[in-house]
């Protein structure tokens, strides 16, 4: 009956703050009395008797009745700057990685098992000249010139550690565009991964970590000076370092032209090579496609191609050896006067791997599970010389 009454009075409206707090309630009438035996008598016999009084003070009774009853506001309580005492935090269960990175190379190259610490190999530098001879002439043997080259296997890792507090508390998340399908171009270039537990949560991340290392060292490594955040002669060396300057055309800052891919490609050709990949960076790729469209007619969506595992090249260039696809990589420089493209032979290009990708938990450390992700690897470009490059693009 109270909540009724009170409910039928809510509509006075009064500037002072004291009538917006308590309307037409007496100043200095107590309305709850709380410990006080002298309130608690005098508001027992009000409330005996309300019925006796005149209509103006049941509204002031009233009046101080609905003072007790505040709204309850998406305000009230407190916890912190960004959030409310009585109000639970959602939070959307699908992560994004903003700092992910394609790694199509770690798809492309190909990997081969490889016995020992050392991947030897042996090249052929020269050969001697076959010639013609009169009948019972005088037959010379020739010599041929056979080198060993070898590259050290290098040891990569992904530690990982989880708190039990952790194990126990965080829920399952799903990792929003975390796989990448080949080159992360295309349609659906990253696919979603689920996260049941904490613990995978933080191996698959490690993994995604190794991989991009991988990939980076593929294209940069540096066995003297690392490019990475491991010791000095901890990784194994890139194609740009192993490269170096073998046929290389150095633009010094100036704009690609279509001669220069030609006669850049017809290098590898001269020593032997037969391209078959090309690897740019970002806007050299956007120089190229600028060529492709501008000088040869060639709509951007009738020059491209699929790899293999679905990784799409955005363009393919017609050239002396053939058709070459070109994709673009996150790990070459792409500052101006620093941009390149090189033209690979990928029948000559190896990852030699002594132990893949693998799982293993360490010693327990405190109140958690600690694990590492670890591969064993280097990459070896066998003919150099059937490979080549344009850097320093403007």
């Amino acid at each position: 009956m109270v909540l009724e009454q009170v409910s039928t009075k809510m509509g006075i409206i009064d500037s002072s703050l004291y009538n917006q707090s308590f309307g037409n309630f007496p100043d200095g009438q107590c309305y709850a009395a709380g410990m006080s035996t002298m309130y608690n008598a005098s508001l027992k016999g009000v409330s005996n008797s309300i019925e006796n009084f005149g209509e103006g003070y049941r509204q002031r009774f009233f009046e101080a009745r609905k003072a007790q009853f505040k709204a309850l506001e998406t305000t009230t309580g407190t916890g912190g700057a960004t959030i409310q005492a009585l109000i639970p935090v959602f939070i959307d269960p699908r992560i994004v990685d903003i700092s992910r990175k394609q790694t199509p190379l770690t798809e492309l190259v190909p990997r081969v098992s490889n016995q020992g610490i050392v991947a030897a190999y042996v090249r052929v530098t020269a050969k001697g000249a076959a010639t013609t001879a009169l009948e019972d002439g005088v037959l010379t043997e020739q010599n041929f010139t056979r080198v060993q080259a070898n590259e050290s296997i290098k040891y990569l890792y992904s530690i990982g550690r989880v708190t039990g507090p952790a194990q126990q508390a965080i829920p399952a998340f799903t990792l929003g565009g975390f796989n990448p399908t080949g080159s992360g171009l295309g349609g659906n270039a990253f696919s979603d991964a689920s996260a049941p537990n904490a613990m995978q949560q933080e191996v698959l991340l490690a993994a995604r970590a190794l991989k991009e290392l991988e990939e980076n060292l593929i294209v940069n490594g540096n066995s003297t000076t690392s490019v990475g955040s491991g010791p000095n002669g901890s990784e194994f060396d890139g194609f740009v370092t192993l490269q170096s300057t073998t046929n290389q055309t150095d633009l010094s800052g100036a704009e690609l032209t279509w001669d220069d891919v030609e006669n850049t490609v017809k290098l590898a050709f001269e020593d032997g090579g037969q391209p078959n990949l090309a690897v740019a960076s970002p806007s050299a790729l956007v120089a190229l496609r600028a060529i492709m469209i501008d000088s040869f007619r060639i709509m951007p969506g009738d020059n491209a191609t699929e790899l293999t595992f679905g990784i799409s090249a955005q363009v393919v260039l017609n050239t002396i050896v053939g058709r070459i696809p070109v994709i673009p990589s996150r790990y070459l420089s792409d500052t101006a006067s620093q941009r390149s493209i090189y033209f690979l032979d990928m029948d000559w290009i190896e990852m030699r791997v002594l132990l893949d990708m693998t799982f293993e938990e360490l010693a327990k450390t405190n109140d958690s599970r600690k694990f590492m992700l670890k591969i064993y690897e280097t990459l070896i470009v066998r003919a150099p010389e059937f490979n080549s490059f344009i850097d320093n693009i403007a």
